[in-house]
Parts: structure tokens; sequence; C-alpha cells
């Protein structure tokens, strides 16, 4: 397939700028949930906001028609739909007892899971320089969780599930990548998980009774859908090794709406452990970049 013209660059820098409004979105989401959970059970709130992924996926199936849920592989395009589930749930209700900048910190641990997973599932080749930095980065994560120290809280645990599944996900991706376009795992992904979030629905189900409540509720989908919308045109327009450093923004806006709504601020221990998992997670996809140009 042909790129039209404009050139590279300028992909890249709107790339850029969608990519970042993208995490931006997804910060306010994220912060918005935390606030629902004082009053909602945290998979009504995982419904709503995959409501906006579903009515994005309805928007590309109005334009593009059926043929972007064409696949080879139904079931692991259904398994990982199953996963996003469990990762969008698990954070939820960890950040009901977390604060959002450690939440959000624990979290950056994905990429390295990715790592991991890459070299026992897809036996990708993983060098001296990456497994470093993987064993770096997990001490970044027990500075920021502090296991047995009087600070740590077992619903962090929950975050470090939410990254390993989101990892999951991702070599899921990697495997259909050879054969299933972007727009299609999109589709599947919103699809399946808004079928099985849907069911224990009637079970959980609590009507919002303020205004505040059903504001946020339909903030959260809409803002969900636009953030899915930013990242799916951005990765479409953009490089995907320049546009992946942008995710740790995510840790700025996640201090400040932590501050903001919650008067909470990470503590100095905290924001050590997270600027060691940033600076390795950089220096692996600084790595995984230099390799890519090699092959």
């Amino acid at each position: 397939m042909t790129v039209p013209a404009p050139g590279p660059r300028t992909d890249n820098l709107r790339g850029l700028v969608l990519m970042l409004l993208a995490f931006f979105v997804f910060a306010a989401v994220d912060a918005q949930a935390k606030y629902l959970t004082q009053t909602l059970h945290p998979l009504q709130i995982v419904w709503f906001r995959q409501l906006g992924l579903l009515v994005a996926v309805i928007g590309l199936l109005a334009v593009h028609g059926r043929s972007i849920l064409a696949t080879a592989h139904p079931v692991a395009q259904v398994a990982r739909g199953a996963l996003a589930v469990v990762s969008a749930t698990a954070f939820i209700t960890g950040v009901s007892f977390v604060p959002l900048a450690d939440a959000v910190s624990i979290t950056f641990i994905a990429p390295f899971i990715v790592t991991i997973l890459g070299a026992l599932v897809l036996h990708e080749r993983i060098g001296l320089h990456r497994w470093t930095a993987v064993a770096i980065g997990f001490v970044g994560t027990l500075i920021v969780i502090r296991p047995g120290f009087g600070t740590f809280h077992p619903a962090m645990l929950l975050m470090v599930l939410a990254a390993a599944v989101f990892a999951l996900r991702q070599i899921i991706s990697r495997a259909l990548a050879a054969s299933d376009r972007t727009i299609t795992t999109v589709a599947f992904t919103a699809l399946t998980s808004s079928v099985l979030l849907t069911l224990p629905l009637p079970f959980i189900w609590r009507s919002p009774e303020t205004g505040t409540e059903i504001v946020l509720l339909v903030s959260i989908a809409l803002m969900a859908g636009l953030g899915e919308f930013s990242l799916i045109k951005a990765l479409e327009i953009g490089e995907a090794a320049v546009l992946a450093p942008t995710q740790y923004t995510t840790l700025i806006w996640g201090t400040f709406y932590g501050w903001l709504i919650f008067g909470q601020l990470p503590d100095g221990w905290t924001w050590i452990g997270a600027a060691i998992i940033v600076a390795t997670g950089l220096y692996t996809l600084h790595r995984e970049r230099l390799a890519a140009r090699r092959r």
C-alpha cells in the first residue's frame, strides 16, 4: 500500500500530536473512573468506558463496512477482547484504593513484561541490554510498591495484573499483525469486551442518582471513544517506535489529576521508582529501534 504525501516527518508530527491527545484523554478517563468507584461498581464503569470504544468501532463499521471484521484468527481476536475486560477491570478496581500516579507508574512495567513474553512465547531474541533493562525496571517497580514497608496496599497487585494482561494483549496483537489489520483487532476488542461486560451488568447495575454521576459516565464513554480514535489514527500515520515514548506522559497527567481531584501527590520514593521505570522503558525502546534499523 502506497503512503500518500505528506512525508514521514509530517506524518510523525501529526501522529505525536494525536498520541499525546489520546494519553491526555485516557488519563482524564482514569481520573473520572477513580472518582466514580466511590459509588458505582467497577464493572459498570468499565462497561461505560468500553461503550466509548464500541461507539468508535460502530463508526468505523459505518465507514468501512463489515470487511473490517475479516480475520484469519477469530479465537485469538476474541481472547484479546476478553483480556481487555480483565485488564480494564483490574485497573479500575485497583485505582479505587491506590493513588492515581502510583497506579499509572506501576502499569509502566507492561513493556518489560512484553519483553519477557516475547522471548518465552514468540521466541524473540532478547539481548543482554534488554534483559538488564527488565531487571532494573523491576527494581523501579518494587520501589513504587515497597512491599513490607507500611505503604504497600494489596490493590497494587491489581495494577501489576492489569499491566501483565495488557502486555499479553500486546503479544497477541504482535502475533495477529502478520495476518489481521489493526482496525480488525480494535473492532473485535470492542465487540467482545462489550458483550462480556454486558452479561454481569443486570446483577451489579445501579442507576446513576446524581447529575455528577451521569455527566461523568457520559464523559467517560465519549472521551474513551475520542482517545481510541486518536490512538488508531496516530498509529496509522506515524511510526510506532517514534510514538511509543508518549505513553509516559500519562504519569504527568495522572499526577495532575490526582492532585487536582483527590489531593494526592506521589512521595519521593514513588518519583524515584517511576523515574527508573521510565528511563529503562525509554532505553528498551531505543534498543528496539536500533534492532529494527539493523534488520
